[in-house]
């Protein structure tokens, strides 16, 4: 059981026991008024990737700002059962499931909820099947196809309209269309850069649905692009649904999507000033993570975080920067779903005192 202070609404940015993760809310609402004002009125919505914020009360609160399918992705079956559980009504598992009890899991959320999960073999989809009959419900399966990630996915068409056919003769699951994930090779703050190689990659995509359909297998789902892509596959004819995740909160690697704003941070304080040009905070890895390197240091360019370790950073500061023992600093993380799952809540600040608390109900759904 843990045992960690809750704060209370109102309270102080700086009387907040540090490290702690904060939500700066109009940061967060700006995100979030972006992506709706965006999808509002195309026919490409926003699905948000539950991965990244793994809180019921945040994917409810975009779900309420419009421009949504109504629903979130999960990347695993824990994830998906914090979201059903907390009243999400359609989830999609952006990851195969191939383990017999993760798959009777999910079975089990199509009692309650609209439940979506991605396959790339016939294996698979026959375990799926097989589930999904025994205890009577229906699983709507979406066919991976591998667009550059070098992860998950079929390799080409031909395999995506093999297995399209062998999905539709099974029972106790659906097909409903078809996904993808991408990375820029080369992130990059010119729009045109990112139309073009967004273009290029959700062709692929594209490719495939004109192939199933080509077999007389209507194709309703086509969920693909990100968060750099986000303006991107909204505007291309045949994708249903866009899975943007890192827009939400931001991360330092995604720095050059100037239209999102740096909403998650974790709030710490210094607590030495051992020698000149240097100083120590109460935050290391266990609470930042460090998976794509050191975080920023918020509206402090002249601090620079050097090292850490698991409670602890090491600030190098330039000649004319003083810190305090005391002083608090916000750090913004080099990739934010890793270090969110290392939290218990969200502390929401606006106007520099706690407006909200959220439960990060599904940190440490591993499986």
């Amino acid at each position: 059981m843990q045992f960690s202070l809750r704060p209370q609404i109102g309270t102080s940015l700086e009387d907040l026991d540090t490290p702690c993760l904060i939500l700066d809310m109009d940061a967060l609402d700006h995100n979030m008024a972006t992506m709706a004002e965006y999808y509002q009125d195309r026919s490409a919505k926003l699905r948000g990737h539950g991965k990244n914020h793994k809180s019921p009360a945040i994917a409810h609160r975009q779900i309420r700002r419009g421009g949504t399918v109504g629903g979130v992705c999960a990347a695993k079956v824990a994830e998906a059962e914090v979201m059903v559980h907390g009243g999400v009504p359609s989830v999609f598992v952006t990851s195969e499931i191939t383990a017999a009890l993760k798959i009777k899991r999910l079975c089990t959320l199509a009692q309650q909820a609209e439940i979506l999960v991605a396959c790339e073999n016939l294996d698979n989809a026959r375990d799926l099947s097989e589930a999904a009959a025994a205890q009577g419900v229906d699983l709507g399966v979406v066919i991976e196809i591998e667009t550059g990630l070098r992860r998950c996915g079929v390799q080409n068409p031909e395999q995506g309209v093999a297995l399209a056919k062998g999905i539709g003769s099974l029972p106790g699951i659906s097909f409903q269309g078809i996904m993808s994930h991408q990375m820029m090779d080369q992130p990059s703050a010119e729009r045109e850069d990112r139309v073009t190689e967004g273009r290029q990659l959700i062709q692929k995509v594209l490719d495939l649905k004109q192939a199933i359909e080509a077999a007389g297998i209507p194709v309703a789902v086509v969920s693909t692009g990100e968060t750099w892509s986000y303006d991107v596959a909204g505007e291309i004819p045949g994708v249903t649904e866009v899975q943007g995740g890192t827009y939400l909160l931001m991360e330092t690697s995604y720095d050059y999507m100037s239209d999102f704003q740096f909403a998650g941070k974790v709030l710490t304080t210094i607590i030495s000033t051992p020698r000149a040009g240097v100083a120590v905070g109460d935050a290391g890895i266990k609470a930042v993570g460090s998976l794509k390197g050191m975080p920023a240091v918020d509206g402090r360019p002249g601090v620079v975080v050097e090292s850490m370790d698991a409670d602890h950073a090491m600030y190098r500061l330039s000649a004319e920067f003083q810190l305090q023992i005391g002083e608090q600093l916000c750090l913004i993380p080099a990739q934010q779903d890793a270090m969110v799952s290392r939290w218990d809540r969200f502390v929401g600040i606006r106007d520099g005192k706690v407006e909200a608390v959220w439960d990060i109900e599904a940190r440490g759904c591993h499986n």
